[in-house]
């Protein structure tokens, strides 16, 4: 059967208003994966997306609006003071004090996703890291941080910037009793290693619950990380997901 199908390809803009477009675009997707996959937990969780002409501001989502729900044009541009420059609900304050501070401290990054994700949290209680014990979990392998001290809610400019410290270079954070933390140079790959990292979480725990899991030789488990964990491949990992949200829940388009 014919099909108007094409492989994806890196996107290319003509202006930074379609990029704009673009960017929120994916970041709407990524509110409506997240909640169909059960990541949202009430008001909990924010995924953002740094403005490509206002690099100090990026889009969020609305205070108290189910992922499920949330459409491009339901989404808050918010300053570096935490001020909502476009939109006319509130902004999550620990929403603001994670991502402004991850996005001050991290130039390269374009997305970062955070939410009290069922798997994550559970794993963030145990405070330490993931173990190379399958091939996705080697994305993950040399390249994400625990941030082992439990602060309560975000809501000081200090324990945002710990957790961008923490962070570092990485792409990817555990933080203590709370969840898990990506972060990327599109918003695709930010959202995709959050839901691969979720799995991941999930699949360690059941693993150790059966019984003793066998972790991956270093070595190959350092070789499978360039493989799996390359910035191509969480972009390229998230395009099969957007396409079919899309088609599912087209409404997220609506500007």
């Amino acid at each position: 059967m014919a099909t108007d199908r094409t492989p994806p390809a890196f996107p290319k803009f003509a202006s930074v208003d379609d990029e704009r477009r673009h960017r929120k675009q994916r970041l709407a997707a990524a509110f409506r994966l997240f909640g169909h996959f059960g990541f949202d937990e009430g008001a909990a969780g924010h995924i953002t997306a740094r403005d490509p002409e206002r690099l100090d501001h990026f889009w969020v989502n609305p205070l108290g609006m189910n992922f499920k729900r949330i459409r491009v044009k339901d989404l808050l541009l918010v300053n570096d003071q935490g001020d909502v420059v476009e939109g006319t609900w509130p902004v999550n304050e620990a929403a603001f004090m994670i991502h402004s501070h991850v996005h001050a401290a991290r130039p390269d990054v374009v997305g970062a996703a955070h939410s009290h994700s069922l798997y994550g949290k559970a794993f963030s209680s145990l405070r330490r890291p993931l173990d190379p014990i399958t091939q996705d979990a080697c994305a993950f392998y040399g390249d994400h941080a625990v941030f082992a001290d439990y602060g309560g809610v975000v809501l000081e400019h200090e324990e945002g910037k710990r957790i961008a410290d923490a962070l570092g270079h990485r792409k990817a954070a555990i933080l203590a009793n709370h969840g898990l933390l990506t972060v990327g140079q599109t918003v695709d790959e930010a959202a995709w290693w959050f839901i691969t990292m979720e799995r991941s979480c999930q699949a360690q725990l059941v693993a150790e619950a059966a019984g003793e899991p066998v972790p991956i030789d270093p070595d190959e488990a350092e070789k499978t990380a360039r493989q799996v964990g390359n910035r191509g491949a969480g972009w390229y990992g998230f395009q099969p997901l957007y396409d079919w949200i899309v088609e599912e829940q087209p409404a997220l388009l609506d500007e």
